[in-house]
């Protein structure tokens, strides 16, 4: 959870602005993105295997 405590003398504009940025970081939209459909879990099992074949691909190329 993300929380926010506003400063003294801080716009809402830099409040909101901090917010989004804690948002991000936290992941919190990624979860929200990745949750907004169902996924099968075969599905998801195939999507990582797929990644981590590109990362040990990428992995043997730099060394």
């Amino acid at each position: 959870m993300v929380k926010l405590r506003v400063r003294d003398k801080e716009s809402i504009q830099d409040a909101v602005r901090r917010f989004r940025k804690l948002v991000e970081h936290s992941g919190v939209k990624k979860e929200m993105r990745r949750r907004e459909y169902y996924e099968k879990p075969s599905d998801a099992a195939r999507r990582a295997r797929r990644r981590a074949e590109r990362r040990a691909k990428m992995n043997r190329t730099m060394g």
